[in-house]
């Protein structure tokens, strides 16, 4: 399980690099045009963010659990700034291939017991990002319901 988390300590160390990285791409990215006029100083906090809850994230016991509290947070502030679900949807999926392009970059997994390890950790973060994109989705059903009886 140790060496399993060589992915998640290399993105928690390196978690502002990274989100640098991610800002310059969803501000660039075609499928995320409200992304595009938003400020870094705005967007890399919340990237790194993701970054820093991933590992308890991963290592509980009851995955779907403790991604909610986090989730519900990143579904009403894509909300309240008018990013569609799609895009906020996408650009946490770009959150994950960033870090992995940038452990690829590093070159950090060099055997192949190391790329298999990193291989489980990025399933794991895969997982998380399919409860991520339930509770978005659901939480974003809930807000257009609410508005919609409200007007």
């Amino acid at each position: 399980m140790l060496a399993s988390l060589k992915l998640i300590d290399l993105v928690e160390k390196n978690a502002e690099v990274i989100a640098q990285e991610w800002v310059e791409v969803v501000k660039k990215n075609e499928r995320t045009p409200h992304y595009h006029d938003l400020p870094a100083e705005k967007l890399i906090p919340r990237c790194v963010e993701f970054y820093h809850q991933l590992r308890r994230m991963l290592m509980s016991s009851n995955t779907f659990e403790e991604t909610q509290d986090y989730f519900l947070k990143y579904a009403n502030t894509c909300y309240n700034e008018g990013i569609p679900l799609h895009e906020a949807i996408y650009a946490l999926v770009m959150m994950r291939r960033q870090m992995w392009l940038f452990a690829e970059f590093q070159a950090t997994f060099i055997t192949i017991v190391e790329h298999q390890q990193a291989i489980d950790s990025i399933t794991r973060t895969i997982l998380v990002i399919d409860y991520a994109v339930y509770r978005i989705t659901q939480h974003y059903l809930d807000l257009l319901k609410k508005e919609s009886k409200q007007k």
